[in-house]
């Protein structure tokens, strides 16, 4: 029995507990600073809860302790205390942050540490960088690597076409935050919300604009060897002109908690979305230029008897196939490993790895032997 700690107890915490315990194999202890909070998870023989000050590093760090690894399910803002406290405690650490500089600090973290450090182990960050390695591996020499993924409503009905689906606070940060990209084989930042593109899929039309850490690590890997690499978070048209109007024009980008309060209030939550994941790299392969497009859709599915969101579907699976094939020794056991070095096929072979083979195998595409 491995036994794993999750820090967070909201949705996509509940969700990574119970994909771990139902396999027979991980014992889950689900902390979390609400009492409340807790009481919504369902414990069990191999799910267990306690209520902690996450902050509170050196009470964290001794829960820790024993323990093979940490899995950070928490606001992007506790980050650091929880990295930290997996580096006192000499356990593994994985989170689901898309924030740069809180994985900026991991990563130092990593350098001194005993044990695996793996942040942004999510769905983007994270299989989206799967992906882009593995079709950027194919080619002989690199010209672009185009990365865009959106968590949607499948049926949207308000003026933003958008529906709570993803922390909020998340949500707010990718919108303000500087972009990481490489334009013309150099490495810049961009602003969010900008660098609009409309493309279709499936006969349906879609926008895509400028959001922060969305690329992970992959700037860094592959500087030097790629002309363009971008990310782009997708919406359906006209949600980039209404956020951009109230971060600027109504100047909410100062006041997140005010931008905070609005969204949560009028805007509904659905466990009817869909995933979308579409990468495209180009480049010199067998002498000629060549292109390769990988695109899913990931829709919300049954896990336990529970209709899971595809949003937290597609990001518990992701961070649930990264430790278990750090358990299987799979992956490097020590220092800070990235998402890109994770191979496709051992993702996909994995047994968590289903919730994205599902839609794949609908597309034509035959997945590996599962391990």
């Amino acid at each position: 029995m491995v036994d794993v700690v999750v820090v967070g107890s909201g949705k996509i915490g509940s969700t990574i507990a119970r994909l771990l315990a139902d396999t027979g194999d991980y014992h889950v202890t689900v902390v979390d600073r609400s009492a409340e909070h807790l009481a919504a998870v369902e414990a069990g023989p191999a799910i267990s809860t306690v209520c902690l000050d996450i902050a509170d590093e050196v009470a964290l760090a001794s829960l820790l302790f024993g323990k093979f690894a940490v899995l950070s399910a928490a606001p992007f803002q506790l980050t650091l205390n929880i990295a930290k406290a997996a580096a006192k405690a000499g356990v593994h650490y994985l989170d689901l942050t898309e924030d740069v500089e809180s994985t900026r600090q991991v990563k130092l973290i990593a350098e001194t540490a005993n044990t695996a450090f793996i942040p942004q182990s999510g769905l983007a960050p994270g299989f989206i960088s799967i992906v882009a390695s593995d079709l950027a591996r194919k080619f002989s020499s690199l010209d672009s690597v185009r990365l865009r993924v959106g968590a949607l409503p499948q049926f949207p009905s308000n003026a933003l076409n958008y529906n709570l689906t993803w922390s909020t606070d998340g949500v707010i940060n990718e919108y303000i935050q500087p972009c990481e990209a490489i334009i013309n084989g150099k490495l810049v930042e961009v602003p969010a919300l900008e660098e609009r593109e409309e493309f279709s899929l499936d006969g349906v039309t879609y926008e895509a604009f400028n959001t922060s850490g969305g690329l992970g690590t992959l700037c860094e890997t592959l500087s030097g060897r790629v002309r363009t690499l971008n990310y782009r978070t997708i919406r359906y048209p006209g949600h980039a002109a209404i956020m951009k109007a109230l971060l600027h024009d109504l100047a909410l980008r100062h006041r997140r908690d005010v931008l905070k309060d609005v969204l949560e209030h009028a805007l509904p939550a659905t466990l009817q979305d869909v995933v979308i994941v579409f990468v495209t790299v180009s480049g010199q392969r067998d002498g000629r230029f060549m292109q390769e497009t990988y695109a899913n859709k990931i829709y919300s599915t049954e896990i336990g008897g529970r209709m899971t969101s595809a949003i937290q579907v597609t990001t518990a699976s992701s961070i649930c196939t990264v430790l278990d094939l750090l358990a299987g020794g799979k992956l490097p056991t020590r220092g800070f490993v990235r998402q890109e070095d994770i191979g496709l096929d051992a993702f996909l072979g994995n047994r968590f790895g289903v919730y994205y083979r599902q839609a794949e195998v609908a597309r034509g595409y035959r997945p590996p032997v599962a391990a």
